[in-house]
């Protein structure tokens, strides 16, 4: 006979400046466990939360913030909003440099140029191709990350610019530490294609062409949450360390009572 896991799932509510919020509770465990409710959150980010939505996130008892932007995203989207009581901690996940020019071609360049540069999958290689780099090259943030969880962060909300890419990873990353199954990991990951969750595509371009379907069609790969990306990272860490669990205790650091810890944390036993 199975056990019930004594769980209440927290409410998702429609946050009118905050994209892609969720709880990851209720995810399953390989060993017939779930993640408990009200422990992680993800998001986009903060900047543009409404007073109502400040007023939410303050009800969840929030202990750490973790925010993936770079000074970059911060100079255009603004820094979070403050939640008294409640540590706020930036930990970059990519270069600000990285792809400057490539992304003010995506902003504002005309259909040409988005077809020499997005055109023939190379959007989506791009993407994955970042997926793999964070995995060889964010080991240490990540390792800080999980050692965090498992010391004092929690409840604690990740987000970055979307919450689809870094945030993303960051939390499949956590779940994945805590056996939560792959199949359960990916599906809360395609969920960032949701219409009310999806990052709103702004363009600077001028040109009539700005917000053409063949437009949207070259950029929409960056903004998708596609599953061939996180499989990519996950690809990733079984090829340079052999098995995702050697990338868990070998590159992230992770030892037996660090993963007791976060399992303590975050995991409803069956």
């Amino acid at each position: 006979m199975t056990q019930q896991l004594p769980q209440v799932p927290s409410t998702e509510p429609e946050l009118t400046g905050v994209r892609n919020f969720r709880d990851v509770g209720g995810l399953p465990t390989v060993d017939g466990g779930a993640v408990r409710f009200g422990r992680l959150f993800r998001s986009g980010h903060l900047a543009h939360a409404t007073e109502e939505d400040a007023a939410f996130l303050s009800t969840l008892g929030l202990h750490t913030i973790f925010d993936f932007r770079n000074q970059a995203d911060v100079k255009i989207e603004g820094p979070d909003v403050d939640l008294p009581g409640v540590r706020n901690v930036n930990i970059p996940l990519n270069d600000p440099a990285d792809g400057k020019e490539f992304w003010k071609l995506v902003r504002s360049g005309e259909l040409e140029q988005l077809r020499e540069i997005l055109g023939d999958g190379k959007a989506a290689t791009r993407m994955s191709d970042s997926y793999r780099q964070m995995i060889v090259e964010r080991t240490a943030e990540h390792s800080r990350i999980l050692h965090a969880l498992a010391e004092d962060s929690v409840p604690a909300l990740m987000h970055c610019a979307a919450g689809k890419d870094r945030a993303g990873l960051s939390i499949a990353i956590s779940l994945l530490a805590v056996g939560v199954e792959r199949e359960a990991i990916e599906a809360d990951y395609v969920k960032s294609n949701d219409p009310h969750r999806r990052y709103k595509v702004r363009r600077a371009s001028s040109a009539s062409d700005a917000m053409a379907p063949e437009v949207m069609e070259l950029i929409s790969p960056l903004f998708d949450a596609r599953v061939e990306y996180l499989r990519a990272a996950f690809e990733t860490m079984e090829q340079t360390w052999g098995t995702a669990e050697n990338y868990l205790t070998d590159g992230l650091k992770l030892s037996p009572e660090t993963r007791a810890r976060l399992r303590e944390r975050l995991v409803v036993e069956a």
